[in-house]
């Protein structure tokens, strides 16, 4: 049975056409996949079927009944959840307090905390997951809000749940959860629009798939007659092939080596890194991938254990000594570690580098500003429509540009890329993965911190893997495969949860 009809949606801001005619059905217990890249229109229709945004033309038909736009409580009460990358809870509340936030049982006019108790844990059990009603959303691990935000939503008897990205933060093995999860809600008949960048999700997991490109839908189609390589061009407009560069030049002298370093997080971890060589790490949540990085960056003290760079005794104080060291690192979290979203395009690029564009009495050279902004936005091919835009109208593509450009223009000799393309699309993941070959290629040193298993395998020269703090594993290319990542990554992992 079809729960949703979008009939030539349109959406325009002045003379900007946003999203036009977009037509595509969702069948109840489906889930149909949006995909396109950053910029394509998928934001634009998932806020207007959520009753964010009003259609400037168009109509839905929902449930045999036809509108031509919808409030937030219109939305809702034809049973219409959207779960977005940013959540929407309550993080001092406990998880059942927002499960049912605004529609709390009561008893004799007060709430009944028991009773949401109770429902809380059922739901849990429903849906196969074991969560603390009673723990706090801030004491939660984000594969742990990501369930929360989807309990919430069945809570309430959603019968079409948009999800957005609801993989991006999640690890190979609680992705694995989260797919369960989506397979009982199917089960129950709810209709899920899925949108993921990643594309064997929508191969795994989705039934049909629509793909939006410059704001015009360009296919519907069931998944199982579509290829990766056509989906890929249906999404970008051209025909761009799924791979990874392929290194043109040999590891040269080692740049980096760390001996047995040692904090209340990381555990005798070793290893040497090259110019021109990408090193990737691979591990599961907790593993101490980033925690490692945070350290080399002096974010994080190192109580024991030596770190020489280019040969000499190397004790990071902070980012910024780190920085002046040339060890530079683009953080998994950009919007919040990696640029400033309410500064321009061009301040952005400066920031990482005020000490070389001022001069001795501390004045910033425009001129100078102007030169170093040329010359990165060029060698990256930043879009935006001048350079005094804010960060926060770029895409998250060219927002990861930046951040690369800020460490590109302090001119580090290491740069640590901490989940580089997550939550961007594919053509703007082939750009990265360019940009990243080429610095290899010029002589830089690259570590390589990924979830994503396929580029993890693909971007890396050797592959370190780390679980539990330890560093269990240093495998050459042809050594590893999924398979034996995920298993390293457990073992130690396993043997420290037996001893607890």
């Amino acid at each position: 049975m079809v729960i949703l009809q979008v009939e030539n949606l349109s959406k325009k801001y002045g003379n900007f056409l946003a999203l036009e005619n977009a037509s595509f059905e969702v069948k109840e217990g489906s889930v149909h996949a949006l995909c396109g890249e950053n910029g394509a229109g998928k934001s634009t229709l998932i806020k207007m079927l959520s009753g964010a945004i009003v259609p400037t033309s168009g109509r839905f038909v929902i449930d045999g009944v036809e509108s031509t736009g919808m409030t937030p409580r219109e939305a809702m009460n034809h049973g219409i959840r959207a779960i977005y990358q940013e959540f929407s809870l309550v993080p001092f509340l406990t998880v059942a307090e927002n499960i049912f936030y605004g529609r709390e049982p009561t008893r004799a006019g007060f709430c009944d905390f028991g009773k949401m108790k109770d429902d809380a844990r059922a739901l849990c059990r429903e849906m196969g997951v074991e969560i603390d009603p009673g723990a706090r959303v801030e004491t939660l691990g984000v594969a742990q809000q990501q369930i929360v935000e989807i309990l919430k939503a069945v809570s309430s008897k959603a019968r079409l749940l948009i999800m957005d990205e609801p993989t991006a933060s999640l690890t190979v093995g609680e992705t694995q959860v989260f797919y369960d999860i989506v397979r009982r809600l199917q089960a129950a008949g709810t209709a899920i629009i899925y949108i993921s960048h990643r594309l064997e999700e929508v191969f795994s997991l989705c039934d049909e798939v629509s793909v939006l490109c410059d704001g015009r839908m360009t296919a519907t189609r069931p998944v199982e007659d579509v290829t990766r390589r056509e989906l890929i061009s249906l999404m970008v407009g051209r025909d761009l092939v799924e791979s990874y560069p392929e290194s043109s030049t040999a590891p040269g002298a080692e740049v980096l080596r760390v001996s047995n370093l040692e904090n209340d997080r990381l555990h005798d971890v070793s290893f040497a890194l090259h110019a021109g060589e990408i090193l990737g790490f691979g591990g599961l949540i907790g593993a101490g991938r980033t925690e490692l990085a945070m350290a080399l960056m002096g974010e994080l003290k190192i109580d024991g254990g030596t770190v020489l760079l280019r040969g000499a005794d190397y004790r990071p104080r902070s980012s910024r000594y780190a920085l002046t060291r040339g060890i530079g690192l683009i953080p998994e979290d950009r919007k919040h570690q990696g640029v400033v979203m309410s500064l321009s395009v061009k301040r952005n690029v400066s920031l990482g580098i005020l000490d070389k564009l001022s001069n001795a009495a501390g004045i910033l050279s425009r001129a100078r500003e102007d030169e170093y902004y040329d010359k990165y936005a060029t060698e990256l091919a930043i879009k935006t429509a001048t350079p005094n835009n804010l960060v926060s109208t770029l895409s998250g593509g060219n927002q990861q540009k930046v951040v690369v450009a800020k460490v590109l223009a302090r001119d580090c000799e290491v740069i640590i890329f901490d989940e580089p393309t997550r939550g961007i699309d594919v053509g703007a993941k082939h750009e990265i993965y360019g940009l990243m070959r080429e610095l290899a290629d010029q002589g830089k040193a690259i570590i390589l911190i990924s979830s994503d298993m396929p580029e993890l395998l693909g971007m890396s020269d050797r592959i370190a893997v780390m679980s539990a703090g330890y560093l269990v594993a240093d495998l050459g290319r042809g050594e590893a495969d999924q398979a034996t990542i995920l298993e390293l990554a457990s073992t130690k992992l396993a043997m420290e949860e037996g001893m607890q």
